[in-house]
């Protein structure tokens, strides 16, 4: 239903956020959290037919809608730049003069672009710049003068979306009938259309703008009650309300108690489980309810963010929040909340979880202050120093294990990896919590160094930073890497989306099968006998996916 259809007693004493379907015509590029600088985009397929080594200007046909929507990302202050491979000069089918004059055509119809990359070769010849690769991304960042996390890449093929997650980039899939299967299941972000992707990319800028603040908050109180992974995506929004609070209380589980000490914003932390939330609770008990009730009461808050994930309501607490007499709670709910909320916050499915907490952070009133880019950070003060022993920066981590089962990279598949990577010269270090030491031992066995057990998650952290890249499933340790800007290699089980998910703003190699029967069943435990959404990884992929990080085998990066 539209909004503008609601009953209105469905939206009584609960503001639902009003922009959600707009799009910013403001200028970008301010300091204040825009989340990107610049659109790349394919040529062919993307904004032209795809007529297979054209080198004639005359038969060059705009994609439906191209124009329009170039013009809107154009209006919103974003700097375009196309991004392409072109081996038909390599193969002699056309001249460096013809193309230029194809090009030329392209702008004659759909206006001028701020950059031109092309990669001149064939697959043969080994270049960092031919899709796949991340070498024209990167390029094209520089030139338009900003980094590759803050761009958005469109295409047509899975090598458009490789080659800008590689980058750290963000990638968007605009599917055609020669798009393969396999490559829209791996998108984390799919349009329909070229028009769609621009409406969405201008949509997710405007819902990280704030709202109108008023003034200065005095203590707020953060939520986010879930596992070390859930605390560390949310980082973002968490230090977007302390940016404009005098003192933030965070509100989390036990699960994620260890992450909320290393995020930075936070000034005092409220530990507990809360039973419509953990994953294996306990039968709600009335007098911890009324404990916990009073002791946010105690608190003081002005306000209340209530940061949840996709699947969780944010309402059992809400009602808690009130019964604590706080004036003024915010939360994402598709659920009518009567009078819980004060700002009812609504976010389209597929988001990244990092965007869709600063979004509820913005419709809030609160946001990044100048300089704080939109990315996952830690307190450089809340690790500790690395191990003794580990040499020089510029290994490889090795994290096989999840909380999750169905997260996890299967032993046997760990193994092979740290034999293949060990063989390949890198130094390799396994690591894992302590009821996974026999998993660890076993993996380091077949090249590397054991730390199963040896750390905590702050450890963890310390040594995550140093790595030259991390080899993981969709488990906190990839939010660690993320958060220390490391290259992760995602074993990336597809029992969530990997678009909410995925590491986020961060140089990404996924590997799996990401049409696999667990696809978005939330499982934690495998729900398929053999693992095949990683069963088929050939730990050769992984070497690879560390060459186009530029990480090699002597531990440098």
């Amino acid at each position: 239903m539209r909004q503008d259809q609601e009953d209105p007693d469905q939206r009584r004493s609960a503001r639902v956020y009003a922009r959600a379907g707009q799009a910013w015509s403001g200028p970008v590029g301010s300091p204040c959290g825009v989340l990107y600088d610049a659109v790349l985009l394919d040529r062919d397929g993307t904004l032209i037919e795809d007529v297979p080594y054209n080198g004639d200007p005359e038969k060059v046909r705009p994609v439906p809608g191209a124009r329009v929507a170039l013009d809107r990302l154009r209006a919103a202050g974003l700097r375009l730049a196309v991004v392409t491979n072109q081996s038909g000069l390599a193969r002699g089918y056309f001249t460096e003069e013809q193309m230029r004059a194809v090009h030329a055509r392209v702008e004659e119809l759909l206006g001028r672009f701020d950059a031109w990359l092309v990669c001149p070769h064939d697959d043969a010849d080994g270049c960092d710049c031919r899709k796949p690769a991340p070498g024209l991304v990167h390029a094209a960042a520089r030139q338009l003068g900003t980094s590759a996390s803050r761009c958005v890449m469109v295409g047509d093929i899975g090598r458009d979306v490789a080659a800008a997650l590689a980058a750290g980039a963000a990638g968007v899939l605009v599917p055609t009938p020669v798009t393969r299967p396999e490559e829209v299941a791996a998108a984390g972000w799919v349009a329909a259309d070229l028009p769609s992707a621009a409406r969405e990319i201008l949509r997710r800028q405007e819902a990280v703008r704030p709202e109108p603040a008023g003034a200065r908050v005095g203590t707020a109180l953060v939520v986010r009650s879930d596992s070390a992974g859930d605390v560390l995506v949310t980082g973002p929004a968490i230090r977007a309300v302390a940016a404009s609070a005098q003192r933030v209380v965070l509100l989390c589980g036990p699960r994620g108690r260890a992450a909320a000490e290393l995020l930075p914003g936070v000034d005092e932390i409220i530990e507990h489980p809360l039973p419509w939330i953990d994953p294996t609770p306990a039968p709600v008990d009335p007098a911890a309810v009324r404990d916990l009730t009073a002791r946010l009461a105690a608190v003081g808050a002005d306000q209340a963010v209530v940061f949840t994930s996709f699947h969780q309501s944010a309402l059992p607490l809400a009602l808690l929040l009130r019964m604590a007499e706080i004036g003024r709670i915010a939360a994402i709910s598709d659920d009518y909340p009567g009078s819980l909320l004060d700002v009812r916050h609504r976010v389209p499915v597929g988001v990244p979880e990092p965007e869709r907490a600063l979004s509820l952070a913005a419709a809030a009133g609160h946001r990044l202050p100048d300089g704080d880019e939109p990315v996952l950070r830690l307190r450089p003060d809340a690790l500790p120093p690395r191990p003794a022993g580990l040499g020089d920066p510029g290994y490889v981590v090795l994290h096989p294990g999840s909380a999750a089962s169905s997260r996890a990279c299967p032993p046997e598949l760990a193994t092979r990896i740290a034999g293949a990577l060990s063989a390949a010269g890198h130094r390799v270090l396994v690591t894992g919590s302590p009821d996974e030491r026999a998993v660890t031992a076993r993996v380091a066995a077949a090249g590397g160094i054991d730390l199963g057990g040896r750390t905590d998650l702050a450890g963890l952290a310390a040594i995550v930073a140093d790595a030259g890249a991390v080899v993981v499933g969709n488990t906190g340790p990839a939010h660690l890497a993320a958060a220390a800007g490391v290259p992760v290699v995602s074993l990336f089980a597809p029992t969530v989306p990997f678009g909410q998910w995925g590491p986020y703003r961060v140089p990404t190699v996924r590997l799996g099968d990401a049409a696999a029967p667990c696809r978005d069943t939330r499982a934690a435990s495998c729900p398929v006998p053999g693992h095949p959404c990683l069963s088929d990884v050939e730990p050769a992929e992984v070497v690879e996916a560390l060459r186009a990080f530029a990480v090699t085998g002597g531990g440098g990066r």
